[in-house]
């Protein structure tokens, strides 16, 4: 072997490594900074924290996707109170928002604090989403509502997106 011939095969192996080494950072970048729309929830409100949920804080409340066909319930925080019944008078801070577009259309929480309402519930004087998701729930809950538009507002509204916490029930 000459010397040309070992510096060709030490330039050759140098130029694989340099290929392997751009290829390994280029899967590494591409791991770290891939991110899927539909895993990344858009907040319609920054969070306060990272700390758990409390009736103390706005709720956070992200936008949905798709179109609803039946009303979803989830509860964020657990209730320890008494179930809420039919025709109870309840207690509760809101936030509601359009279900795919995060628009907020109303909410006890103004100025950053909430300021309860009260109402009859499942007698027919709320939307229906109301009337059915609420009654069941227990006393102390925050839950969110994901209301299809016909047992809420109709099309003209759309789909919802309520975070309810319920404070009291009567």
């Amino acid at each position: 072997m000459t010397a040309s011939t070992d510096k060709r095969r030490g330039q050759a192996i140098a130029g694989v490594l340099s290929g392997v080494l751009v290829f390994a950072v280029l899967v590494a970048v591409f791991v770290l900074v891939r991110k899927d729309p539909d895993d990344t929830p858009v907040p319609t409100a920054a969070p306060t924290s990272m700390a758990p949920e409390s009736f103390d804080q706005e709720p956070v409340v992200t936008t949905g996707s798709g179109t609803l066909t039946e009303m979803v319930i989830k509860e964020r925080i657990p209730g320890t109170g008494p179930v809420v019944k039919t025709g109870q008078t309840v207690s509760v801070n809101y936030k509601l928002i359009g279900y795919t577009s995060g628009e907020v259309i109303d909410s006890s929480w103004k100025n950053g604090k909430g300021e309860p309402i009260s109402f009859e519930i499942g007698v027919g004087k709320l939307i229906q989403g109301w009337d059915k998701g609420i009654p069941g729930q227990k006393v102390g809950s925050r839950i969110q509502l994901d209301v299809p538009a016909a047992l809420a507002y109709g099309p003209e509204r759309g789909d919802l997106r309520f975070v309810v916490d319920i404070l009291s029930a009567q």
